[in-house]
Protein backbone atom coordinates (compact mmCIF):
# COMPACT_ATOMS: atom_id res chain seq x y z
CA UNK A 1 0.00 0.00 0.00
CA UNK A 2 1.24 3.54 -0.62
CA UNK A 3 0.23 6.56 1.41
CA UNK A 4 -0.46 10.18 0.14
CA UNK A 5 -1.84 13.19 1.41
CA UNK A 6 -3.63 16.41 0.13
CA UNK A 7 -1.42 19.49 0.37
CA UNK A 8 -3.27 21.95 3.11
CA UNK A 9 -3.60 25.11 0.88
CA UNK A 10 -6.81 26.33 2.09
CA UNK A 11 -5.08 25.91 5.68
CA UNK A 12 -6.71 22.62 6.74
CA UNK A 13 -9.40 20.35 6.22
CA UNK A 14 -11.91 21.20 9.05
CA UNK A 15 -14.64 23.57 8.50
CA UNK A 16 -15.27 24.28 12.51
CA UNK A 17 -11.70 24.84 13.56
CA UNK A 18 -10.66 28.44 12.56
CA UNK A 19 -7.33 27.94 13.12
CA UNK A 20 -5.63 24.68 12.51
CA UNK A 21 -1.54 25.69 12.96
CA UNK A 22 -1.22 24.95 9.37
CA UNK A 23 -0.86 28.63 7.57
CA UNK A 24 -1.68 28.24 3.96
CA UNK A 25 1.76 29.78 3.03
CA UNK A 26 4.84 28.52 1.02
CA UNK A 27 6.96 28.26 4.55
CA UNK A 28 4.25 25.29 5.53
CA UNK A 29 3.92 23.55 2.24
CA UNK A 30 7.75 23.61 1.63
CA UNK A 31 8.37 21.84 5.23
CA UNK A 32 5.62 19.95 4.64
CA UNK A 33 6.53 18.16 1.60
CA UNK A 34 10.59 17.84 2.69
CA UNK A 35 9.20 15.98 5.98
CA UNK A 36 6.74 13.77 4.39
CA UNK A 37 9.44 11.98 1.91
CA UNK A 38 11.51 11.34 5.20
CA UNK A 39 8.03 10.05 6.64
CA UNK A 40 7.56 7.90 4.20
CA UNK A 41 4.73 9.61 1.86
CA UNK A 42 4.23 8.43 -2.03
CA UNK A 43 2.77 11.40 -3.29
CA UNK A 44 1.05 14.75 -2.77
CA UNK A 45 -2.62 16.22 -4.08
CA UNK A 46 -2.46 19.40 -4.29
CA UNK A 47 -6.13 20.86 -4.78
CA UNK A 48 -7.06 23.79 -7.30
CA UNK A 49 -9.49 26.34 -6.16
CA UNK A 50 -9.04 29.69 -6.00
CA UNK A 51 -11.06 30.63 -3.56
CA UNK A 52 -10.79 28.76 -0.33
CA UNK A 53 -13.43 26.62 0.16
CA UNK A 54 -12.91 25.24 3.27
CA UNK A 55 -12.46 28.57 5.68
CA UNK A 56 -14.53 30.54 3.55
CA UNK A 57 -14.02 32.63 0.34
CA UNK A 58 -12.52 35.81 2.46
CA UNK A 59 -9.51 32.77 3.59
CA UNK A 60 -5.99 33.02 1.67
CA UNK A 61 -5.55 29.63 -0.60
CA UNK A 62 -2.22 28.64 -2.55
CA UNK A 63 -2.07 28.44 -6.49
CA UNK A 64 -2.26 25.15 -7.39
CA UNK A 65 -0.08 25.07 -10.46
CA UNK A 66 2.72 28.13 -8.83
CA UNK A 67 2.97 25.67 -5.66
CA UNK A 68 3.28 22.56 -7.84
CA UNK A 69 6.20 24.11 -9.78
CA UNK A 70 8.07 25.17 -6.95
CA UNK A 71 7.67 21.92 -4.88
CA UNK A 72 9.10 20.01 -7.80
CA UNK A 73 12.34 21.76 -7.44
CA UNK A 74 12.32 21.42 -3.46
CA UNK A 75 11.78 17.73 -3.43
CA UNK A 76 13.36 14.47 -4.63
CA UNK A 77 11.01 11.66 -4.71
CA UNK A 78 7.42 12.68 -4.03
CA UNK A 79 4.97 12.45 -6.78
CA UNK A 80 2.97 15.56 -7.43
CA UNK A 81 -0.67 15.06 -7.96
CA UNK A 82 -2.05 18.40 -9.41
CA UNK A 83 -5.44 18.97 -9.62
CA UNK A 84 -6.82 20.47 -12.48
CA UNK A 85 -10.19 22.32 -14.10
CA UNK A 86 -10.71 22.04 -17.97
CA UNK A 87 -12.60 24.78 -17.91
CA UNK A 88 -10.33 26.80 -16.55
CA UNK A 89 -7.09 26.30 -18.84
CA UNK A 90 -6.73 25.92 -22.56
CA UNK A 91 -5.68 22.42 -22.82
CA UNK A 92 -2.64 23.17 -24.98
CA UNK A 93 -1.37 25.67 -22.83
CA UNK A 94 -1.70 23.52 -19.52
CA UNK A 95 0.14 20.64 -21.30
CA UNK A 96 3.38 23.17 -21.88
CA UNK A 97 3.16 24.32 -17.96
CA UNK A 98 2.75 20.41 -16.90
CA UNK A 99 5.63 19.01 -19.73
CA UNK A 100 7.79 21.92 -17.93
CA UNK A 101 6.42 20.89 -14.10
CA UNK A 102 7.44 17.63 -15.32
CA UNK A 103 11.00 18.24 -16.52
CA UNK A 104 11.69 20.31 -12.98
CA UNK A 105 10.95 17.35 -11.15
CA UNK A 106 12.31 14.41 -13.73
CA UNK A 107 9.19 12.84 -14.28
CA UNK A 108 7.54 13.08 -10.95
CA UNK A 109 4.21 15.39 -11.79
CA UNK A 110 0.95 13.30 -12.52
CA UNK A 111 -2.51 15.06 -13.10
CA UNK A 112 -5.94 14.72 -11.17
CA UNK A 113 -8.16 15.77 -13.94
CA UNK A 114 -11.46 17.31 -11.90
CA UNK A 115 -14.97 18.49 -13.04
CA UNK A 116 -15.64 22.18 -12.02
CA UNK A 117 -18.37 22.18 -9.34
CA UNK A 118 -18.39 25.37 -7.58
CA UNK A 119 -20.58 28.13 -9.76
CA UNK A 120 -19.47 30.85 -7.73
CA UNK A 121 -15.79 30.43 -7.88
CA UNK A 122 -16.10 30.44 -11.65
CA UNK A 123 -18.09 33.07 -12.08
CA UNK A 124 -15.62 35.68 -9.47
CA UNK A 125 -12.97 34.30 -11.75
CA UNK A 126 -14.43 35.00 -14.91
CA UNK A 127 -14.76 31.37 -16.15
CA UNK A 128 -18.05 29.87 -17.82
CA UNK A 129 -20.26 27.69 -15.81
CA UNK A 130 -21.42 24.47 -17.58
CA UNK A 131 -23.59 21.94 -16.28
CA UNK A 132 -22.55 18.11 -15.42
CA UNK A 133 -22.49 16.72 -18.60
CA UNK A 134 -21.43 19.13 -20.74
CA UNK A 135 -18.18 19.74 -18.98
CA UNK A 136 -17.54 16.54 -19.19
CA UNK A 137 -18.06 16.38 -23.24
CA UNK A 138 -15.61 19.31 -22.56
CA UNK A 139 -13.35 17.43 -20.42
CA UNK A 140 -13.46 14.29 -23.58
CA UNK A 141 -12.05 17.14 -25.99
CA UNK A 142 -9.35 18.69 -23.36
CA UNK A 143 -8.20 15.32 -22.44
CA UNK A 144 -7.80 14.44 -26.09
CA UNK A 145 -5.80 17.57 -26.88
CA UNK A 146 -3.35 17.44 -23.76
CA UNK A 147 -2.26 13.76 -24.53
CA UNK A 148 -1.68 14.47 -28.56
CA UNK A 149 0.48 17.39 -28.03
CA UNK A 150 2.06 15.38 -25.41
CA UNK A 151 2.71 12.87 -28.04
CA UNK A 152 2.98 14.37 -31.44
CA UNK A 153 4.08 17.51 -33.32
CA UNK A 154 2.01 19.17 -35.80
CA UNK A 155 -1.12 18.03 -34.00
CA UNK A 156 -4.38 19.60 -35.27
CA UNK A 157 -7.72 19.31 -33.73
CA UNK A 158 -11.28 21.08 -34.16
CA UNK A 159 -14.03 20.29 -31.79
CA UNK A 160 -17.24 21.63 -30.27
CA UNK A 161 -15.07 23.15 -27.84
CA UNK A 162 -11.37 23.64 -28.74
CA UNK A 163 -9.09 24.65 -31.49
CA UNK A 164 -5.61 24.01 -32.34
CA UNK A 165 -3.99 24.56 -35.87
CA UNK A 166 -0.38 22.99 -36.55
CA UNK A 167 0.52 22.95 -32.67
CA UNK A 168 4.40 22.11 -31.10
CA UNK A 169 5.32 21.53 -28.17
CA UNK A 170 8.93 21.01 -26.90
CA UNK A 171 10.42 19.62 -25.13
CA UNK A 172 7.88 16.84 -24.41
CA UNK A 173 7.65 15.31 -21.29
CA UNK A 174 9.20 11.63 -20.82
CA UNK A 175 8.15 9.61 -19.21
CA UNK A 176 4.19 11.12 -19.52
CA UNK A 177 2.10 12.45 -16.71
CA UNK A 178 0.33 9.82 -15.20
CA UNK A 179 -3.27 11.10 -15.47
CA UNK A 180 -6.31 10.55 -11.98
CA UNK A 181 -9.68 11.14 -11.99
CA UNK A 182 -12.71 10.94 -10.04
CA UNK A 183 -16.45 10.84 -10.40
CA UNK A 184 -19.10 8.69 -9.82
CA UNK A 185 -22.00 9.74 -12.61
CA UNK A 186 -22.03 7.53 -15.75
CA UNK A 187 -20.37 10.10 -17.55
CA UNK A 188 -17.82 10.34 -15.70
CA UNK A 189 -16.71 6.72 -14.99
CA UNK A 190 -16.81 5.85 -18.80
CA UNK A 191 -14.58 9.07 -19.30
CA UNK A 192 -12.53 7.49 -16.72
CA UNK A 193 -12.07 3.98 -17.30
CA UNK A 194 -11.09 5.21 -20.77
CA UNK A 195 -8.98 7.63 -20.42
CA UNK A 196 -7.08 8.09 -17.66
CA UNK A 197 -4.27 5.81 -15.94
CA UNK A 198 -6.04 5.90 -12.28
CA UNK A 199 -9.38 6.13 -10.51
CA UNK A 200 -9.86 8.19 -7.49
CA UNK A 201 -12.61 8.13 -4.79
CA UNK A 202 -14.02 9.75 -2.19
CA UNK A 203 -14.15 7.80 1.04
CA UNK A 204 -15.91 4.70 2.18
CA UNK A 205 -16.27 1.72 3.17
CA UNK A 206 -14.18 -1.15 1.94
CA UNK A 207 -17.03 -2.87 0.31
CA UNK A 208 -18.29 -0.28 -1.62
CA UNK A 209 -14.97 0.33 -2.73
CA UNK A 210 -14.89 -2.97 -4.20
CA UNK A 211 -17.66 -2.55 -5.86
CA UNK A 212 -16.53 0.67 -7.31
CA UNK A 213 -13.52 -0.89 -8.35
CA UNK A 214 -15.08 -3.95 -10.06
CA UNK A 215 -17.12 -1.67 -12.39
CA UNK A 216 -14.55 0.23 -13.49
CA UNK A 217 -12.36 -2.42 -14.05
CA UNK A 218 -14.89 -4.14 -15.91
CA UNK A 219 -15.69 -1.01 -17.89
CA UNK A 220 -12.00 -0.51 -19.22
CA UNK A 221 -11.67 -4.31 -19.74
CA UNK A 222 -14.12 -4.20 -22.77
CA UNK A 223 -12.33 -1.16 -23.99
CA UNK A 224 -9.41 -3.45 -23.98
CA UNK A 225 -7.36 -1.37 -22.12
CA UNK A 226 -4.32 -2.40 -19.08
CA UNK A 227 -4.82 -2.28 -15.65
CA UNK A 228 -5.24 1.24 -13.51
CA UNK A 229 -4.27 2.37 -10.00
CA UNK A 230 -6.98 2.66 -7.66
CA UNK A 231 -7.04 5.48 -4.66
CA UNK A 232 -9.55 6.34 -2.06
CA UNK A 233 -9.31 9.75 0.16
CA UNK A 234 -9.49 9.62 3.83
CA UNK A 235 -9.66 11.25 6.90
CA UNK A 236 -6.82 9.81 9.61
CA UNK A 237 -7.15 9.65 13.59
CA UNK A 238 -4.75 7.57 14.71
CA UNK A 239 -5.06 6.95 19.01
CA UNK A 240 -4.12 4.94 21.48
CA UNK A 241 -7.48 4.00 23.06
CA UNK A 242 -11.15 4.62 21.37
CA UNK A 243 -11.97 6.76 24.04
CA UNK A 244 -9.31 9.16 22.62
CA UNK A 245 -10.36 8.83 18.80
CA UNK A 246 -14.29 9.42 20.17
CA UNK A 247 -12.92 12.88 22.14
CA UNK A 248 -11.30 13.28 18.64
CA UNK A 249 -14.28 12.81 16.21
CA UNK A 250 -16.33 14.80 18.22
CA UNK A 251 -13.94 17.81 17.97
CA UNK A 252 -14.02 18.12 15.01
CA UNK A 253 -17.71 17.05 13.54
CA UNK A 254 -19.17 20.22 15.08
CA UNK A 255 -20.03 22.62 12.03
CA UNK A 256 -22.83 25.13 12.52
CA UNK A 257 -25.55 25.83 9.70
CA UNK A 258 -24.52 29.70 9.05
CA UNK A 259 -20.73 29.10 9.33
CA UNK A 260 -18.08 29.88 7.03
CA UNK A 261 -17.27 26.13 6.59
CA UNK A 262 -21.19 25.58 6.09
CA UNK A 263 -21.85 28.26 3.02
CA UNK A 264 -21.09 25.74 0.35
CA UNK A 265 -22.76 22.76 1.60
CA UNK A 266 -25.74 22.98 -0.57
CA UNK A 267 -24.05 24.39 -3.51
CA UNK A 268 -21.06 21.50 -3.62
CA UNK A 269 -24.40 19.38 -3.36
CA UNK A 270 -26.22 20.74 -6.38
CA UNK A 271 -22.89 21.17 -8.44
CA UNK A 272 -22.36 17.02 -8.17
CA UNK A 273 -23.67 13.89 -8.71
CA UNK A 274 -22.50 11.22 -6.34
CA UNK A 275 -24.25 7.67 -5.10
CA UNK A 276 -25.14 8.74 -1.84
CA UNK A 277 -25.94 12.21 0.29
CA UNK A 278 -23.19 13.39 2.13
CA UNK A 279 -24.36 14.52 5.33
CA UNK A 280 -23.54 17.48 7.36
CA UNK A 281 -21.83 15.80 10.10
CA UNK A 282 -19.61 14.37 6.75
CA UNK A 283 -18.89 17.47 5.10
CA UNK A 284 -17.52 18.67 8.18
CA UNK A 285 -14.11 17.44 7.05
CA UNK A 286 -14.17 17.18 2.88
CA UNK A 287 -13.79 14.34 0.19
CA UNK A 288 -16.33 12.41 2.63
CA UNK A 289 -12.99 11.19 4.06
CA UNK A 290 -14.38 9.84 7.74
CA UNK A 291 -15.99 7.15 5.66
CA UNK A 292 -13.43 5.34 4.60
CA UNK A 293 -12.71 4.56 8.86
CA UNK A 294 -8.96 5.39 8.91
CA UNK A 295 -9.63 5.99 12.78
CA UNK A 296 -9.08 4.15 15.68
CA UNK A 297 -6.07 2.28 17.14
CA UNK A 298 -3.36 1.53 15.22
CA UNK A 299 -4.33 -1.98 15.05
CA UNK A 300 -7.70 -1.35 14.39
CA UNK A 301 -6.41 0.89 11.46
CA UNK A 302 -4.03 -1.72 10.17
CA UNK A 303 -7.13 -3.99 9.60
CA UNK A 304 -8.87 -1.51 7.88
CA UNK A 305 -6.24 -0.93 5.72
CA UNK A 306 -5.95 -4.85 4.50
CA UNK A 307 -10.06 -4.68 3.64
CA UNK A 308 -8.97 -1.74 1.31
CA UNK A 309 -6.35 -3.36 0.09
CA UNK A 310 -8.28 -6.51 -0.46
CA UNK A 311 -10.66 -4.49 -2.18
CA UNK A 312 -7.54 -3.20 -4.90
CA UNK A 313 -6.94 -0.16 -3.35
CA UNK A 314 -3.47 0.91 -4.44
CA UNK A 315 -2.97 4.03 -2.43
CA UNK A 316 -4.57 6.44 -0.16
CA UNK A 317 -5.09 9.93 0.19
CA UNK A 318 -4.76 11.25 3.85
CA UNK A 319 -6.23 14.47 4.78
CA UNK A 320 -5.62 15.31 9.13
CA UNK A 321 -5.20 18.18 11.51
CA UNK A 322 -3.02 19.63 12.28
CA UNK A 323 -1.41 17.82 9.16
CA UNK A 324 2.31 17.98 9.92
CA UNK A 325 2.01 16.33 13.75
CA UNK A 326 -0.92 13.55 12.67
CA UNK A 327 0.93 13.23 9.45
CA UNK A 328 3.91 11.74 11.76
CA UNK A 329 1.64 9.78 14.07
CA UNK A 330 0.60 8.17 11.11
CA UNK A 331 3.76 7.28 9.69
CA UNK A 332 5.18 5.83 13.16
CA UNK A 333 2.51 3.37 13.48
CA UNK A 334 1.08 2.24 10.17
CA UNK A 335 3.79 3.04 7.55
CA UNK A 336 6.97 2.04 9.24
CA UNK A 337 4.69 -0.53 10.97
CA UNK A 338 4.99 -1.80 7.07
CA UNK A 339 8.42 -1.50 6.12
CA UNK A 340 9.57 -3.59 9.64
CA UNK A 341 7.08 -6.42 8.95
Amino acid sequence: MQYGYWMPVFGGWLRNVEDEQMQPDWDYVKKLAIRSEELGYHLSLIAELNLNDIKGVEHPSLDAWSTAAALAAVTQQLEIMVAVRPTFHNPALLAKQAANIAHISNGRLSLNVVSSWWKDEAEKYGVQFEQHDDRYARTEEWLHILKSVWTSDHFSFKGKYYEVKDNVLQPKPDPLPLLYAGGESEKAKDLIAGTCDGYVMHGDDPQTIANRIREIRERRDKKGLPPMQFGVAAYSIIRNTEQEVKKELERITNVLEGSPGYNNYQQWLAGTQLEKTVSLEEYSVSNRGLRSGLTGTPAQVQDRIAAFEKAGVDFFLLQCSPQLEEMERFSEAIIQAEVVA
